[in-house]
């Protein structure tokens, strides 16, 4: 069983969580807290798998609480609030302090959203209780259901195109890849080629995590928006609760943010990403799969590499959580596997000898 333990000062929350997470037969909530205080106390005599956590909250907030934990007694944290919504201010910290995921609180909706949040926390917290505590230490601020396939989405191209001007990179990560995207999107250049991500995030949370991205790159970085033309120097984020797909009309790349069912458990789905950039870029993209838990991504991968483009994935030593790389090693998908410091300068070496195969580079 899972341990978790549920620190919020709303009751509305605690009791929503606490009755969602009852239904996973292994999981198991062994506290739920209004306040850091009384969490603390219970801390000292028995540690959760777990910890999910406020931001916004009496006596003592929940970024404090983190920073303190993560410094004295680390243990995996899941952040749950609207707080991060508002500003990249807390986003940013949750992360740097070494939270290992963001997760949106639970609404009162229909039948259908309470499926989709279940899935959605459900998996976080068994991402959390694999994540690699080597790998979560707070950093400093330096600067600062059913499972379906991507079918549900898109079918697989019969005509792969195969001539292309430009090279595009698409990227997939989930739990841990908020930093290490950080980290490969930090060794772009302001020339480097278009990039589209898929980071495994709520809704309104990929804009702050843009933003704060933006802020320390030399590409410029947003949240994906429908008809956004993929250009050099740019990253595009796809949006939560969104897939995003990469689309071609003559020389120009373009993605398609549209709505759809949750594709390997996830909508956005990187599986879904890769299969439009395999369906459209073929030969002409690069193919990176980060730290995250599951499987989602691995097919969508082996489809890109058949459609003649590189493919990379992180290694497990450097992964907070090695499955959606490993999945996709498993399949045959990955031709590379590399540690995290090293993926950025590959994908540069990679996209120069590409786009000399294509004539773009005289």
């Amino acid at each position: 069983m899972i341990t978790v333990m549920i620190v919020d000062d709303s009751a509305l929350v605690r009791q929503s969580l606490t009755k969602l997470l009852s239904n996973e037969t292994d999981i198991e909530v062994i506290g739920a807290w209004g306040d850091p205080y009384l969490a603390a106390d219970q801390l000292r005599d028995k540690l959760p798998q777990v910890l999910i956590l406020d931001i916004e909250m009496p006596r003592m907030d929940g970024l404090t609480f983190l920073h303190k934990i993560m410094t004295q007694k680390p243990i995996p944290v899941i952040i749950c609030s609207s707080l991060v919504t508002k500003g990249s201010d807390s986003l940013a910290k949750a992360i740097q302090f070494g939270a290992v995921d963001i997760i949106e609180k639970p609404k009162v909706g229909t039948r259908a959203y309470f499926e989709e949040s279940r899935i959605r926390i459900s998996d976080a917290v068994r991402a959390a209780a694999q994540a690699n505590l080597a790998r979560l230490k707070p950093l400093t601020l330096l600067n600062p259901g059913k499972k379906l396939s991507a079918d549900a989405v898109l079918p697989v191209a019969k005509n792969i195109l195969q001539e292309t001007t430009e090279i595009v990179i698409a990227i997939g990560a989930s739990t841990g890849g908020t930093e290490a995207i950080r980290e490969v999107i930090s060794g772009f250049p302001p020339d480097s080629p278009g990039v589209v991500i898929v980071q495994h995030m709520p809704e309104n949370f990929t804009r702050s995590f843009a933003e704060r991205l933006n802020d320390l790159s030399d590409v410029y970085v947003k949240e994906a928006e429908d008809g956004d033309s993929v250009l050099r120097g740019q990253v595009l984020i796809a949006p939560g609760n969104r897939h995003t797909l990469l689309k071609r009309s003559g020389h120009r790349y373009y993605v398609e943010v549209v709505e759809g069912p949750m594709v390997s458990r996830h909508r956005p789905s990187v599986d879904v990403l890769f299969r439009s950039v395999a369906n459209s870029a073929g030969k002409n993209a690069i193919g990176v799969i980060l730290t995250g838990m599951g499987d989602d991504g691995a097919r969508g991968m082996l489809e890109m590499k058949s459609a003649g483009a590189f493919t990379i994935g992180q290694n497990e030593e450097t992964s907070v959580v090695y499955g959606m790389p490993k999945e996709a090693q498993k399949i045959g998908a990955v031709e590379l596997e590399l540690p995290l410091e090293k993926i950025s300068q590959e994908i540069l070496r990679r996209s120069l000898i590409a786009s000399k195969k294509t004539g773009e580079y005289k």
